[in-house]
């Protein structure tokens, strides 16, 4: 698996917005929740009001449900996928057995 997206969770996302555009030069898509940056590599989402600030990483998967049961059998924790967004594909956020935050994505 390789990383395929970024998540951004700030508790202000202009502030953040402004700070990574003017950092990196990233160009930035507005969305209804959110948006994402133009990183030129990698989708990089951008979300606020997150209680718990980070970046998050997530790793392309072939089968978001078979990687997810996979993740729980582990012993780790895994959202359900969402549903389908177009341009972006499904996701599922996860935790390892010590609370470590990742994702999962299936394009």
């Amino acid at each position: 698996m390789k990383p395929s997206y970024l998540e951004i969770g700030a508790p202000d996302d202009a502030k953040a917005r402004r700070f990574f555009a003017d950092l990196f030069g990233w160009s930035f898509t507005p969305m209804e929740n959110g948006g994402w940056f133009d990183t030129g590599d990698i989708k990089t989402g951008l979300h606020g009001k997150d209680e718990r600030p980070a970046i998050v990483v997530y790793f392309d998967v072939t089968d978001i449900k078979v990687a997810v049961a996979k993740v729980r059998q582990l012993g780790g924790k895994a959202d359900d996928p969402t549903p389908e967004e177009p341009g972006f594909g499904r996701f599922s956020t996860c935790t390892d057995p010590q609370s470590i935050r990742f994702g999962l994505r299936q394009e």
